[in-house]
């Protein structure tokens, strides 16, 4: 499976496109401007079958809007807390950002377990803290985890937003993503690439 990053916005978040056989999916759209979009319309060179969101916070949902325009894809995200999608307008005023909130709900993004989209197969891991709807994914076959804002390279994503909460994250990351292999690539929403056994020796938030 091919990779590629995209950092983009204000806030530089990671947008990862995922490739196998052909076949594309798009995880967190954070587009802010046209030439940034305009980066990924150039990388596609095969089908786009969904979009898939680890959280709902604005920096990574801010290019929704202009993929949906474009192409006719699903849309999954975990639905144990829709607050943040819900509110993505009001999000989007907080940060100096004119921008309206989504008519639509998203496909529902199981909270633990396999789960299947085309080409693609990977595990839900529930890991909240940063957010109260935040969903890592796993691709196990290819040792190779989108951390989202979970987890980042020598770092963790931030506990001062709506339902953030440091032990909670903390439980994430140790339950979740600690107990991976080590050799596992981390593709974090913000930052370089980790690996998880890296990560546990030289993290300095979560040991």
């Amino acid at each position: 499976m091919e990779v590629q990053i995209f950092e983009v916005g204000p806030f530089l978040e990671n947008t990862h496109l995922l490739t196998r056989n052909g076949k594309h999916i798009l995880i967190d759209p954070g587009f802010s401007t046209e030439p940034e979009y305009q980066r990924f319309k150039d990388a596609l060179s095969g089908e786009l079958e969904a979009i898939v969101l680890t959280h709902a916070h604005v920096d990574h949902v801010l290019g929704l809007s202009s993929v949906l325009r474009d192409f006719e894809v699903p849309v999954y995200l975990c639905n144990k807390d829709r607050f943040l999608w819900k509110n993505f307008g009001s999000q989007a005023q907080m940060f100096g950002i004119n921008q309206g909130g989504f008519d639509f709900a998203p496909e529902v993004l199981p909270s633990e377990g396999d789960f299947e989209i085309g080409e693609f197969t990977f595990t839900c891991l529930y890991t909240p803290g940063h957010s109260p709807d935040h969903i890592s994914l796993y691709f196990e076959p290819d040792d190779l985890l989108i951390a989202g804002d979970a987890l980042f390279k020598e770092s963790i994503g931030r506990t001062d937003l709506y339902k953030g909460n440091f032990e909670v994250l903390e439980k994430s990351i140790k339950e979740k993503l600690y107990t991976l292999p080590e050799e596992t690539t981390v593709y974090p929403g913000h930052g370089p690439t980790t690996t998880i056994g890296h990560e546990k020796k030289n993290n300095p938030f979560i040991k």
